[in-house]
């Protein structure tokens, strides 16, 4: 009796086994800039003789802010995969992953080259051992209007996760609102439809596709980038494997709940959106939208002395360097993983 007591219990410890948490998370680190002029580039207000005063040490305490937040995000174990924008280019991608204190993470990344003015892009940290790189590939963007300026590619990333299940990831930074919200929307609209033709196109491709999009949209959920070309609404009760769903969407009817402070206000700006395929428990790889979250860790936050409350707490407050961290908040997830068959 007491050996059948003991069988069970090694099956059912085994069984518990079977399923492991795949965190991911994505941030807009806000001018992750080194301190070399790129002549191609319009980055002279981070330079050490730029009113900024942007200088090697300040660009150090920068990295090391960037590896404290992955590292406090991670809580036992950092996160598989880090999706980034506003970072400039592979240099500042080098020093991150080898000469932070991420350094013994043994991170990866792949990242956009895109004709952005100011030379920011979008990247994807993975860990080797949980994500083994298959493709990747840069969309390149023509936005609307003969006045039109380049923005930043859409990074699609394709890896194979822990259980063998293949994993197609976009990170994105859409154009921002400079100019007021209707007048810049066609903007973002035009991306979001480069993006749901990429979208489609794996639908129809993938058996099971296991989709995510994460990064700054300069939109809310109910704006139409989202909500009407994108599709991406909050996790109905029974989700469709060809739709898109925003993991967020629920919480951000809340007030105060956001990603970025504008005007005393949170709001939503960082979306988290995986195919309904990712939302089944049957899959081998599933979450659903209590598993997401924003980061409200107390070091990213201070007090909003004009407001009240608290905002993020910034690298910058105008051109005063006051050393801290982003003026959006992280945005991660978790999935359940299921042994591979």
């Amino acid at each position: 009796m007491l050996f059948s007591i003991f069988l069970l219990l090694i099956a059912t410890n085994l069984k518990a086994q079977e399923r492991t948490s795949f965190r991911l998370m994505f941030w807009n680190v806000e001018n992750l800039f080194d301190c070399k002029h790129d002549t191609l580039k319009n980055d002279k207000e981070f330079l050490p003789t730029s009113m900024r005063a942007w200088n090697y040490g300040r660009y150090k305490k920068k990295l090391a802010n960037v590896a404290r937040t992955i590292t406090a995000i991670g809580e036992w174990a950092h996160p598989l995969l880090i999706g980034m924008c506003e970072v400039e280019n592979d240099s500042v991608l080098r020093d991150i992953t080898l000469y932070s204190p991420l350094k013994k993470e043994n991170y990866q990344y792949v990242m956009t080259n895109s004709p952005d003015r100011r030379g920011i892009d979008v990247a994807l940290l993975y860990q080797r051992g949980s994500f083994k790189l298959l493709d990747w590939e840069p969309l390149h963007i023509s936005l609307p209007g003969k006045h039109s300026y380049p923005t930043r590619d859409i990074l699609h990333v394709t890896g194979r996760i822990i259980n063998g299940d293949t994993l197609d990831v976009f990170v994105v930074h859409l154009p921002s609102r400079l100019g007021g919200q209707k007048a810049s929307e066609p903007n973002r609209v035009c991306v979001a439809e480069r993006i749901k033709a990429a979208v489609d196109s794996l639908f129809l491709v993938r058996t099971q596709p296991k989709i995510i999009i994460m990064g700054d949209f300069n939109d809310y959920p109910e704006n139409k980038s989202i909500s009407e070309v994108l599709e991406a609404v909050a996790p109905p009760n029974h989700p469709e494997p060809h739709h898109l769903y925003n993991l967020l969407a629920s919480k951000a009817k809340d007030r105060n709940f956001g990603s970025y402070k504008y005007k005393g206000e949170w709001n939503l700006l960082d979306q988290l959106i995986v195919s309904g395929t990712l939302l089944s428990p049957d899959s081998r790889f599933y979450t659903n939208e209590t598993k997401a979250h924003v980061a409200r860790l107390p070091f990213l936050l201070i007090e909003d002395e004009k407001y009240g409350g608290e905002q993020p707490f910034r690298t910058y407050n105008g051109i005063r360097y006051q050393g801290g961290f982003s003026d959006h908040l992280p945005v991660y997830v978790d999935f359940s993983v299921g042994a591979s068959k």
